[in-house]
C-alpha cells in the first residue's frame, strides 16, 4: 500500500496553487533536507519554500488532504501575491523591494545579531524578574545608609 503522501501527490498533480513533493533525504535530496532541517523520517514541511514550517497534523490521507485543501496555496509575498498581504505587511515588502540585495543582507545580518545577543539576555532578565516577583528587582541588594 502506498503512503498517504504518495496518494496526495497524485491528488494535487497539476495544481497551480499546491505542490506536494517527496524528497529522498538519503540520496540526491540529502543537501536539500540538510538545508531545510529535516532530521527524522517521515518529515512533512509546508509553506513558503524560504520559510518552511513543520506539519504536525494527521498522517492519514484524509487528514493530509483536508490540511492541503484548507491551508496550502498562494501566500502573501512580493510579486503576484502581494495583494494577499495586509496593508502593514505590504508597506514593509514595498520598502524592502527598493533596497539592493546587499542592503537587505545587511539588515538581515543586523537583525540576526540583535536576536542572538538580546533574546538570551531578555530571557535571563525575565527569569530573574519572575524569580524575584514581589520584590523590586531594580533595588534588590541595595541598602539604605
Amino acid at each position: 500500500m502506498k503512503p498517504a503522501w504518495d496518494k496526495l501527490m497524485g491528488e494535487f498533480a497539476g495544481s497551480p496553487n499546491v505542490l506536494v513533493a517527496d524528497v529522498d533525504c538519503t540520496a540526491g535530496g540529502k543537501d536539500l533536507c540538510d538545508k531545510k532541517g529535516v532530521s527524522g523520517f517521515p518529515t512533512i514541511k509546508y509553506g513558503d519554500p524560504d520559510d518552511l514550517k513543520d506539519y504536525e497534523g494527521g498522517r492519514d490521507f484524509d487528514g493530509l488532504k483536508a490540511f492541503a485543501e484548507s491551508s496550502l496555496g498562494p501566500q502573501c509575498g512580493p510579486g503576484a501575491n502581494i495583494a494577499l498581504c495586509s496593508d502593514k505587511v505590504k508597506a514593509k515588502i514595498e520598502k524592502y523591494l527598493k533596497m539592493s540585495a546587499d542592503e537587505l543582507q545587511g539588515k538581515i545580518d543586523k537583525a540576526l545579531e540583535k536576536v542572538s545577543v538580546d533574546v538570551p539576555l531578555m530571557n535571563k532578565a525575565k527569569a530573574y524578574v519572575a524569580k524575584n516577583a514581589g520584590g523590586d528587582a531594580a533595588t534588590e541588594g541595595k541598602t539604605d545608609l
